[in-house]
């Protein structure tokens, strides 16, 4: 990217982001096939985080398989084939893996329905590899990270909606007394996401989207990229550990959820739905909130936007859950707990390192509050883990790269490998509150985030150290 580029490609920016929906759509309805897969498979709580585990390891294979095959090819894979073909090619493997669905409903086997779950994953492996870094790359360095945050607000319109779409596959409406699930009813919403997924990359094979765009990796700091290897890099060490952990809590809090809410409130697994949405749609209102700074430099109009997107967003999960014809009712409370979302990104003045502080500290609040108290209290401390989720991606993955150079482009395969966080720790959070119970086991969460403040704290140093200083480059943004 060069310094001629000074606005956001939305023309390239826009059919880029189907993929990050995708990601969020199946991401979020692993929660309700887990409690499904439970029952219908009579699984521990344990064995039914193997769901997640499955997911979220084929991030880590699909890593290393890229950087095998490039280091046979002597020359990065994507590189190689292009930007457009990556995309394509890992959606054509993601449709691969919904067809595992079909035979493996009709012959109701978790082994088969974990492998088509683990080719899914496999291919949305390849597509976080090209997109994420290509995002930043669509328009000025300045906006990269809130490009990257915004579209994480459209993965997370994913995640509002997957959960619903798929418990109303297998379920049928809310309104109806169906209380039973069929494990073959899995099978129609994956070939339907099977054919999405081809669909899409036909469109973006012809779209606008560069097929080798300019690196980002060139742009600033170059006197520090002299290194080796991007692996010699604390910020990146210490980020890669950020990433697992961070994942990792995000993933636990939502799928260990309905477990919780069957166990101690005496919930239905069919009405569990609209508050893994709500949890999901907590991330795209805090991604929305700290998307603003993409859209205007105008610091006045971002302030007002931090009090509109969020509320913009959370009225989209309740449009969502209307057409649902869900009770609405409980969640309007909800709106109250957003403005402690709004203060913190607000305080934290546009810099990646201040907010990751001020969200891990406000996640650790969140899951205690959870962890102590009874009722729908502490459904929504733990729902609320997800606003303060939703910007710690771009946050991690920004001050992980920093000052990387032209080593960017492996660190960032080195931080997608790491997404196996989201599968390890909810195993471990399930292994563990079979000893300790469902509600005491989120004390797992609470030392993900305490790593992630002191992470925080630790990288601020680092990067001063190296001549980066975010509170001057990215004035208004994440």
């Amino acid at each position: 990217m060069n310094s001629e580029n000074v606005q956001t490609k939305w023309g390239q920016f826009i059919p880029l982001v189907t993929v990050f929906f995708f990601w969020g759509f199946v991401a979020a309805s692993n929660d309700i096939l887990i409690p499904v897969f439970k029952k219908a498979f009579d699984l521990t709580q344990g064995q039914s985080q193997l769901v997640s585990l499955a997911f979220y390891i084929a991030y880590t294979v699909g890593s290393l398989i890229y950087m095998g095959i490039s280091l046979l090819m002597k020359e990065d894979l994507v590189n190689k084939i292009g930007y457009k073909n990556g995309l394509a090619l890992g959606l054509g493997i993601s449709a691969l893996g919904t067809l595992l669905f079909y035979p493996a409903a009709n012959t109701g086997s978790f082994p088969l329905m974990l492998s088509g779950l683990f080719i899914v994953a496999l291919g949305f492996s390849l597509q976080q590899t090209v997109a994420n870094p290509l995002a930043i790359a669509l328009g000025p360095i300045t906006t990269g990270s809130q490009r990257l945050t915004l579209a994480g607000g459209i993965n997370n319109f994913g995640t509002t909606i997957g959960p619903l779409v798929v418990s109303f596959a297998i379920f049928g409406s809310s309104a109806g007394a169906n209380t039973e699930m069929s494990i073959e009813s899995v099978k129609i919403p994956y070939l339907v996401l099977g054919l999405a997924f081809l669909l899409v990359a036909i469109l973006l094979k012809f779209s606008s989207l560069p097929d080798k765009p300019v690196a980002v990796v060139e742009v600033e700091n170059d006197t520090n990229s002299s290194r080796s290897s991007a692996l010699k890099y604390p910020q990146l060490i210490m980020g890669m550990i950020a990433i697992f952990v961070y994942v990792g809590v995000e993933v636990s809090t939502a799928s260990n959820l309905p477990a919780y809410m069957e166990s101690k409130l005496g919930f239905l697994t069919q009405d569990i739905a609209p508050y893994i949405s709500l949890y999901w749609a907590s991330l795209m209102i805090g991604r929305w909130t700290g998307a603003v700074g993409a859209f205007t430099n105008d610091l006045s109009i971002q302030k007002i936007l931090k009090f509109i997107a969020p509320y913009l967003a959370f009225g989209v999960f309740l449009m969502v859950n209307a057409i649902a014809k869900h009770d609405l009712t409980p969640f309007y409370v909800y709106g109250l707990i957003i403005l402690v979302l709004i203060a913190a990104d607000i305080l934290s003045k546009g810099n990646p390192a201040r907010m990751l502080l001020l969200f891990s500290s406000l996640g650790i609040v969140a899951l205690i509050v959870g962890m102590t108290t009874t009722g729908m209290t502490s459904v929504y401390a733990f729902t609320s883990v997800g606003l303060f989720c939703s910007t710690l991606w771009p946050c991690i993955f920004t001050l992980a790269i920093s000052g990387l150079g032209k080593n960017t482009s492996q660190g960032s395969s080195f931080l997608i490998m790491m997404i196996m966080g989201g599968g390890i720790v909810s195993w471990l959070q399930g292994f563990i509150s079979e000893s300790i119970g469902i509600q005491s086991s989120y004390i797992v969460g609470v030392v993900c985030f305490a790593y992630l403040a002191f992470y925080a704290w630790k990288v601020s140093g680092i990067l001063r150290s190296q001549g980066i200083d975010f509170d001057k480059p990215v004035s208004g943004g994440h």
